[in-house]
């Protein structure tokens, strides 16, 4: 399934691809890019209109050409571009919050690489990704970049399909085996964002802290392990442990769940929480407030993701993934295995950083 709500920085990637697009092979199609893309022809027109109003191209029947020269590169509009050496498949479980920017990533070194992106989206829900795959590889790509759902009953199947199509793949913030051996991937080191998160608060002088974290994320194994393990090194005590899941937002629960959390915190004297991801993070700031408690006074909040932190009022300390880095890493990774396919298995770790706001301070 994918999504057709508009994203500002997607349309960004979107424009940068064009225009990689238009400088390799001196025009482009409306039908093609839509293909690559998984674009809407309609919303390429747009962007083709807003690329024309900066004067980077000039719009001709079916797609564009260059500003200068545009009446001999017409020609090429009608006889369809030189396609770039290496066509990737990229399927990613959403494209709103976290994935974007690892999107626009990707995009931006494809670009630089003389490649092209296929884009699809799937959804947290989906249960077996292999039909979505499967038609990338008809499609002719020439190795896939994906994050596949792990907690499904068909994630050992997706695996077992990729290694059987023996087309190249780079697994995107997963760690999956195949045979019982890692596979190549690039993935942010999430243990470390919660020891950065937990230093921070301790250097703050909190003591009693807790974790939240989201139901469907796929990264809770690994901040619970970063946490705990940052806890115990630094001496903070979760009294009464708080380590709460949180269902979805849209659920009913949410709020019920949230609440209960605050009264814990009330009852045990906690100062601090960590809570996965920016939205759930700003869900307990609007409930605190409500219930008489000050941000950063009463409780210090930091996010995990740093998605839209800044955005929020009180901005809120954040730990930050370098989504844009896992893009371009993972794009890299799979274009020096075409080049290359004797190289060794590449597992590439980045760090995150935190970025410290206004949602924090000591506590009283």
């Amino acid at each position: 399934m994918t999504s057709s709500a508009p994203n500002p920085r997607l349309a960004a990637a979107r424009r940068a691809h064009i225009l990689g697009a238009l400088s390799r092979a001196g025009a482009v199609r409306i039908a093609e890019l839509s293909a690559e893309l998984d674009v809407a022809a309609v919303t390429l027109r747009r962007d083709l209109q807003l690329l024309e109003g900066e004067g980077l191209l000039v719009r001709v029947h079916g797609g564009a050409v260059p500003a200068e020269g545009a009446p001999a590169a017409a020609p090429a509009v009608a006889a369809g571009p030189t396609r770039p050496a290496a066509s990737i498949g990229v399927l990613v479980p959403s494209l709103s919050f976290y994935w974007p920017d690892v999107v626009r990533g990707m995009e931006e070194r494809a670009d630089q690489r003389g490649a092209s992106i296929l884009l699809r989206s799937t959804s947290y829900e989906l249960q077996d990704e292999r039909p979505v795959l499967a038609r990338m590889v008809e499609e002719g790509v020439s190795g896939l970049v994906l994050a596949p759902n792990t907690d499904t009953e068909h994630a050992a199947e997706v695996m077992e399909w990729l290694e059987q199509s023996a087309v190249p793949f780079v697994l995107v913030e997963r760690d999956m085996k195949l045979a019982g051996s890692p596979v190549e991937s690039v993935s942010t080191d999430h243990p470390l964002g919660a020891v950065l998160a937990a230093r921070h608060l301790a250097q703050l002088g909190h003591r009693k802290v807790g974790l939240v974290i989201s139901r469907h994320s796929p990264h809770a194994r690994k901040l619970v392990a970063g946490w705990n393990a940052a806890c115990r090194e630094l001496g903070l005590t979760p009294s009464e442990h708080v380590e709460r899941v949180l269902p979805d937002r849209s659920t009913p629960e949410f709020l019920a769940t949230v609440t209960a959390i605050l009264d814990t915190v009330r009852r045990s004297g906690i100062t601090a929480l960590l809570v996965h991801s920016d939205r759930e993070a700003m869900a307990f700031v609007d409930l605190a407030l409500s219930r008489g408690l000050s941000v950063p006074g009463d409780l210090s909040i930091v996010a995990y993701d740093d998605e839209v932190a800044q955005l929020f009022t009180p901005e809120l300390t954040a730990v930050a993934p370098p989504r844009a880095a896992v893009g371009r890493a993972a794009v890299d990774l799979l274009l020096d295995r075409l080049a290359d396919p004797s190289r060794p298995v590449h597992r590439v770790t980045l760090n995150p950083t935190l970025n410290a706001r206004a949602s924090t301070a000591p506590p009283r």
